[in-house]
């Protein structure tokens, strides 16, 4: 079977990898800070002016248990379902991926990203809410392809979210889950030395039984899911940063260093290291917090609401959470932990004429065991930093996967109808399956593509939907008035 699979690898890799040289080269980045911008300047600084709000819409009436909703998603479940698809493999294996290859500078790209994205995402939110359909039933259709319609009538509109179906479907539901679960399988492999197969077959029990719950029971686990494993990663990223706190500025001096100077570290010219740092931050911030993607619009158009804005507001609170929280840690760990004093990353070790490139594959590094190695390094025991990394990647991971199938799911039943759900869970699952016994390069560049595919359609409709968006930012709001405290 093995043999099976490393045949199709070698036929595919190479032209998958070109294909997304040209889209990640020429349209990735120009796009994505291009739409942040313009929200940004649309919205008058939607990320900064409401970011408070954002998070009082989030944490004001918190709870892990939001109640079973008649249809939809209350707005917790949604931007939990949201946050779930962003913080996975993109936080943990995707932000190793960018520093071994950009440097540590690629965090501050991704930073430089997350922060238009965050008025991006606002827009995608908003318009996702505002276009929204739901059925006499209750049951409510949203996302993307409904304000590509929107947007574009006649046939082109047709044309257009057939096609962002169709790459959602793909680089989700399939391409996406394929690399969760073959990063599950790695980090499991690596901390236990659970066969990867065995590992296959377990998530695709758990995540078949979840999937056929529907959206009621993707909003009731990832509610209670993506909280705690939060909070779990972030408790062991402070550990490692307190037993690293003297290499702390270095940290950002670092980030902010090679950001500009790449060349140092990389090789080749300063134009040339620059421009790697910035498109690795590019592509794997996206790949991390998804805005511009078009994939969180399906869960917060779920959510019950009164004013988009309020929906719009919250979704930015999850790209902060993404990158500037969670994704941070991870970046933090790694660079106090192998870039700094002794280790293995540091600049000042390496050898003469030898770049990060060079010392990552002499010390056996890779984007798949690198956080390990750093919390197990940090730590004093590689085999508590193995565990640690492969039981937060699963939660991670997993939560992703349960909620890129419903998006994927929505994309399916526009498509196809509602008679689609169970062949559509039959092939997700078996992708599942076959991302634990596919290389990791693969199935990484599979995802990549068609999440790229994703990108250029929605983006073009959301570049229409700016006075829709900028009216629901701008709007005055009246503030309810504070009840008078009664005296006793």
């Amino acid at each position: 079977m093995q043999q099976f699979f490393s045949a199709i690898e070698s036929a595919i890799y190479p032209i998958v990898v070109k294909f997304n040289e040209y889209l990640s080269s020429y349209m990735l980045i120009i796009l994505l800070i291009a739409i942040g911008l313009y929200f940004t300047i649309r919205t008058k600084f939607v990320q900064v002016r409401c970011f408070g709000e954002g998070m009082k819409n989030v944490f004001g009436n918190f709870s892990l248990k939001g109640g079973k909703q008649q249809s939809g998603l209350s707005s917790f479940q949604a931007l939990a379902t949201a946050i779930a698809a962003q913080v996975g493999t993109g936080n943990i294996v995707g932000a190793c991926g960018a520093i071994l290859i950009g440097g540590p500078g690629a965090i501050f790209w991704m930073w430089v990203i997350a922060f238009f994205g965050m008025a991006t995402i606002y827009g995608e939110a908003v318009a996702a809410q505002k276009t929204r359909v739901v059925d006499a039933d209750g049951t409510v259709h949203g996302g993307p392809v409904y304000y590509i319609r929107s947007v574009f009538k006649g046939g082109f509109g047709k044309f257009l979210a057939a096609f962002f179906a169709v790459a959602a479907i793909l680089a989700l539901g399939f391409m996406g889950s394929m690399v969760q679960s073959n990063s599950i399988a790695e980090s499991m492999s690596t901390a236990f030395n659970i066969p990867t197969w065995v590992v296959g077959i377990v998530l695709v029990i758990i995540a078949g039984f979840i999937f056929i719950g529907g959206v009621q029971r993707i909003g009731a686990v990832t509610e209670k899911l993506v909280p705690v494993m939060a909070i779990l990663y972030i408790i062991g990223g402070i550990i490692v940063l307190c037993v690293r706190a003297e290499y702390i500025l270095d940290v950002f001096g670092m980030i902010f260093k090679y950001a500009f100077n790449a060349n140092a570290i990389l090789g080749g010219s300063i134009g040339s290291a620059i421009y790697l740092a910035a498109t690795q931050g590019a592509k794997r911030g996206l790949f991390s917090n998804e805005a511009g993607m078009g994939s969180t619009p399906h869960a917060h158009a779920q959510a019950n609401v009164k004013d988009p804005h309020d929906q719009g507001t919250s979704a930015m609170i999850g790209v902060f959470i993404d990158t500037f929280v969670v994704l941070t840690f991870t970046a933090l760990v790694v660079i106090s932990t192998l870039f700094t004093g002794e280790g293995a990353l540091n600049p000042a070790n390496f050898a003469e004429g030898q770049f990060l490139s060079g010392a990552a594959e002499a010390a056996g590094l890779a984007k798949t065991n690198l956080a390990q190695v750093a919390f197990g390094s940090a730590l004093g025991n590689m085999n508590v930093g193995s565990i640690f990394v492969a039981i937060c990647l699963f939660f991670f991971a997993f939560s992703t996967i349960i909620s890129w199938n419903l998006f994927g799911r929505i994309n399916v039943v526009y498509l196809f109808g509602k008679k689609s759900n169970m062949i559509y869970s039959i092939i997700s699952v078996l992708f599942i399956f076959m991302g634990c016994m596919l290389s990791n390069n693969l199935v990484w560049e599979l995802t990549d593509m068609f999440n790229y595919l994703m990108v250029i359609p929605n983006v073009l409709a959301l570049f229409f939907l700016g006075k829709a968006v900028s009216e629901s930012a701008n709007k005055k709001r009246v503030k309810a008035p504070k009840e008078d405290k009664k005296e006793d």
